[in-house]
């Protein structure tokens, strides 16, 4: 098994590379049977090359964002639904070059057949490269090692990727350090969860002198390091972290681009609010749009705008809290428009106003923060930045991930930030825009005032 590991980036270099190469020989194909003698001044050999290249470009960037190359790391259904999606955004994109090059929209239909044959021939890639990955690289027989808190959350999501995972054993720290590192050899790999610091740097040093892959649970302070500045003191290497946000240049560059990007958002998005504002009123004649005090940099508080998807005056009877599944609140219309994630588009108002940005962390409401920081202080570290429509939490989270997880992964994107990263998590927004785990709502209501709310609004329905 080891042997092969040092093979592995190679290997998934190799297959990645192939599924690119056939996809570009196919525009190959296609651009010289069709397109090369419709433009008005056809390219001669090297004018043609760029036209490849460019589309060759084009799809290793999109298919690398959506995660399309992540064979093994990623469910086959994944890899299968990103590299699609890649293919439908480059042909698209395509289409329009080469019709401005033509000066008018050349026929469409030999786009058609090469997304039906990217489409068959992503799909045989996928299943052919999956089955080597897993022929190659069984399961990880795991070690589970944790403290005090529990590692069933974390366990459960591993459970869903048996063709990843196997997770063979569980250790609790607390049974000795040398207990945990006898077990530790036994295994391919182990993983640290909810274990104090001075053990985990133990076992950490173990598994680096033994060769032992190592999976952890992050800390918020090595959420924190992760952002520092590499720095050195003559012979000494030193870690810089500033812990101010982002800089006065990254600010301007990002409030450039929050105008320009919303102003051109809403043009393109105005007919599809105008059909939900009159879905919205022809429903049940109430208000259109739903104002909510949010928390964004700072702690200042701002109305944020949605277009309303609950029945009016809601939480009246439930009071603030997150909806839940099958939440009765929630209109047919409100439901539709929540999978497509439209009752979020009057934020773009929010963006031009200053009152948020496109990505950041997801403003939250006062009181609900209220009730997370009294068991996560931290949570308020979020607000080193302006609030966005969209972020690491949104992209790689659910509704329904925990605040402290979102919390981490919001101070990922803060620690990292830069405009490449926004355009980046802009692209991968539009993948989980079809994705309906990422819009399920909360397991359980936090409250009981909450939940005893639902129960009042469903009894005043049926009465109805």
């Amino acid at each position: 098994m080891n042997s092969k590991k040092q093979y592995k980036r190679l290997i998934m270099l190799f297959t990645s590379f192939t599924i690119l190469a056939i996809i570009t020989a196919l525009w190959g194909f296609i651009w010289y049977t069709y397109y090369d003698d419709a433009i008005w001044f056809p390219f001669f050999r090297k004018g043609n090359w760029l036209v490849i290249a460019v589309y060759s470009l084009l799809s290793f960037t999109f298919t690398n964002i959506y995660g399309g190359y992540k064979i093994g790391f990623l469910k086959r259904g994944d890899v299968i639904y990103s590299s699609i999606l890649s293919a439908l955004f480059v042909n698209g994109v395509t289409y329009l070059q080469i019709s401005l090059m033509g000066r008018h929209f050349l026929s469409v239909f030999p786009m058609i057949i090469l997304t039906v044959a990217d489409i068959v021939c992503i799909l045989i890639w996928a299943v052919s490269a999956h089955n080597l990955y897993q022929k190659l690289y069984p399961p990880h027989k795991m070690l589970v090692i944790f403290g005090k808190g529990s590692a069933e959350s974390l366990i459960n999501k591993m459970n869903t990727r048996t063709d990843k995972y196997e997770i063979a054993e569980m250790v609790n720290i607390e049974d000795g350090i040398d207990n945990v590192f006898e077990r530790i050899v036994d295994y391919d790999s182990v993983i640290i969860c909810d274990v104090k610091a001075e053990a985990r740097n133990r076992i950490l040093k173990y598994c680096f002198d033994n060769s032992i892959r190592t999976y952890l649970t992050p800390k918020i302070s090595d959420t924190i390091v992760r952002g520092a500045t590499e720095n050195h003191l003559f012979d000494t290497p030193l870690l810089l972290c500033r812990n101010l946000g982002l800089t006065f240049e990254q600010q301007l560059i990002k409030r450039l681009f929050d105008l320009l990007f919303a102003s051109i958002a809403l043009l393109l998005c105005f007919p599809f609010m105008v059909l939900t504002a009159i879905a919205i009123k022809l429903y049940d004649r109430g208000p259109v749009f739903y104002k909510q005090l949010r928390f964004t940099k700072d702690g200042r508080v701002f109305p944020l705008y949605k277009f309303r998807s609950m029945i009016v005056d809601a939480e009246n009877q439930s009071g603030a809290c997150l909806a839940s599944k099958n939440d009765v609140r929630i209109t047919p219309i409100g439901r539709f428009i929540r999978k497509l994630r439209i009752d979020e588009l009057p934020q773009f108002i929010n963006i031009l106003k200053g009152d948020m940005s496109v990505v950041g962390p997801r403003p939250e409401r006062p009181e609900i923060a209220q009730q997370y920081e009294e068991t996560i202080p931290e949570f308020r570290f979020r607000l080193k930045v302006q609030a966005g429509l969209t972020g690491y939490a949104q992209v790689l989270g659910k509704y329904n991930t925990t605040p402290y997880d979102k919390l981490k992964l919001d101070l990922m994107y803060i620690e990292r930030y830069s405009i490449l990263l926004d355009i980046k998590l802009i692209l991968m927004t539009i993948k989980i825009l079809f994705m309906p785990s990422s819009t399920e709502g909360v397991d359980e209501v936090p409250s009981d005032e909450c939940k005893q709310g639902e129960l009042d609004v469903q009894e005043s329905l049926i009465e109805k």
